[in-house]
Parts: C-alpha cells; structure tokens; sequence
C-alpha cells in the first residue's frame, strides 16, 4: 500500500517521497493522514520516519514521508539545510498531501523527529492547515539548545568562532565553508548507528546559523486550539528535555507534554512500547478515526 511521488516544491525543486495507505481503506474513502518529517540531515528511510508511519497505517491512517531539499533523492544542494526552507517544503507537502483523495483535507496532522519537530511546531504557527502536530524530541530555541549541546565553555567558544569564521568566509570567497554534522550537533557514538544511510555527513556554516536563529517556541502559542503533543527523552543525550518544557510552557491548550523513561534521542527508532502507547491513547483522544 504504498507508492513513491514527487511534488513541486519552491524554486522549482523536485521532492521525492512515500505515501502509505491503511491496508483497510475502501475505494473512494477519505481518511484522516499524518505528514511525517525526518531528523537534521537525515531522509525519509531513517527509522524514526518509518516506523511512525507504519504504526498510523496500523490505526487507520494514510501516511506521507519525504525528503527535504537537500536530502536523500531530493532536488537541491546536497547538505545546505536552511530551516525556513524546510518550512516551505512541509507547506509544500501540505499542498499536495491535502489534495489526495485519500485524504481528508481538514484532518491532517504533521509529525517530526528533532529537527523535523522543530519544522513541523513552526509550519503548524504560520500555516492554519494542520489538524495537530506531534513533536518528537524537538527544540524550539536553536541557540540555547546549541548551548546545552555545546556546554563547556571551550567548546561553545569552538561552536560560535566556527559560525563567525564561516560568515568570513563566505563573505570573502562566496563559498561555503563545510563542517562536520558532529560539529554543529555532537551525538553519541552509541547512537549514531540510528542515522540513516545516505544521512548528510557535512553542511555548510549556513545550516549551523539558519539553527542557531531559528525559534519554533515563538510560534508554538499559535498552534492552540488545535492538539500538540510533546514527546521527549527524559534524558536525551543529544537534544536536552528542557527544550521540550519550555515549548510546553508557550503552548496554549490543548498540549500535553511526556518526558519518557529508558528511551534516548532516535524515540521513534527504539520500539519502546510505552512510547507507542502514549502516541495511541493520544490520537484516539484527539484526533479523527471514527470507523
């Protein structure tokens, strides 16, 4: 029940994605969908991209995953992942997603992962189209969260001298200077066997700025009335929880908030069925299956 497509998105760039449909859906049947979005860097085959959508299909939903621009088999420059951008590409996906005619247009949620949480809580407050939005170890301010990642203050002096000199550099040759994906966002080495294959290794200095100014807490308050659940590793040892209390904290309601145990930062990827339990007990409070 799936089925790759393409859809347009701005500046002419092509995206490639999977649209998944309940194995149970009649002909001609509309079902309330879900618009997934994968982590910094990564593509719609990482797990925690694919194992939500297969627990929605399970309850009845349809499904799109996709790459952003930059990413995976997507058009544009390899690796140049500028937030904003990404927030075009979601609406963009909105676009097409509304119009299958699977899908009922006014019952659909997005879903993220860490940085596609982000994107998803800042698409859901300019853009009235989403029904809920479910964020997964996301953040909401990028330089307090780049704070906690770097936190000793040699490494937050390598962090910010790493984006002024890139700025420089840029300046001076018109060029982007490239960094490690572990520069801008250090992760476990226990954890990075969760990345995605085909994940972006280098980006430029720009993607670590466009994070470093981007604030999905100032848009958060606007989602309300519409349901937002906030997913968070109690101790996530790549985006700190704090992040996800303080979106709480901005929310209006409805907005719950689960800080969860024995999980880290790949949640979706690690099968924990509390976690399963939790997102379940939520929809069915919320949102849409009524067959």
């Amino acid at each position: 029940m799936e089925k790759k497509i393409t859809f347009p998105s701005s500046n002419g760039l092509k995206l490639t994605g999977t649209v998944s449909l309940p194995e149970d859906i009649n002909p001609g049947e509309k079902r309330p969908g879900f618009i997934v979005l994968h982590g910094f860097g990564s593509n719609s085959s990482a797990a925690n991209t694919i194992v939500p959508c297969r627990m929605l299909n399970d309850w009845g939903y349809v499904t799109l995953r996709f790459d952003m621009r930059g990413c995976g088999c997507s058009d544009g420059e390899f690796g140049r992942i500028i937030c904003l951008e990404q927030v075009e590409d979601t609406q963009n996906a909105l676009n097409y997603f509304v119009d299958l005619p699977e899908v009922a247009e006014d019952r659909v949620g997005l879903m993220g992962s860490s940085f596609g949480a982000a994107v998803a809580i800042y698409t859901a407050g300019i853009d009235q189209r989403p029904a809920a939005v479910v964020s997964s170890v996301g953040w909401g301010n990028g330089e307090k969260k780049f704070r906690s990642q770097h936190a000793r203050p040699e490494e937050w002096k390598k962090f910010t001298d790493m984006l002024t000199v890139g700025a420089k550099y840029r300046q001076q040759t018109g060029k982007s200077m490239m960094v490690s994906r572990y520069d801008i966002v250090p992760i476990p080495i226990a954890l990075r066997g969760h990345l995605a294959s085909n994940s972006v290794m280098e980006f430029p200095v720009e993607t670590a700025q466009s994070m470093f100014d981007f604030k999905a807490e100032n848009m958060v308050g606007q989602i309300a009335p519409r349901p937002l659940l906030l997913l968070h590793a109690a101790k996530d040892s790549v985006c700190p929880a704090e992040q996800s209390i303080e979106l709480f904290r901005r929310a209006g309601q409805p907005t719950e908030l689960h800080l969860v145990t024995g999980v880290d930062h790949f949640l979706f990827a690690e099968s924990n069925i509390g976690v399963r339990q939790i997102l379940k007990c939520w929809l069915d409070r919320y949102l849409f299956i009524d067959i």
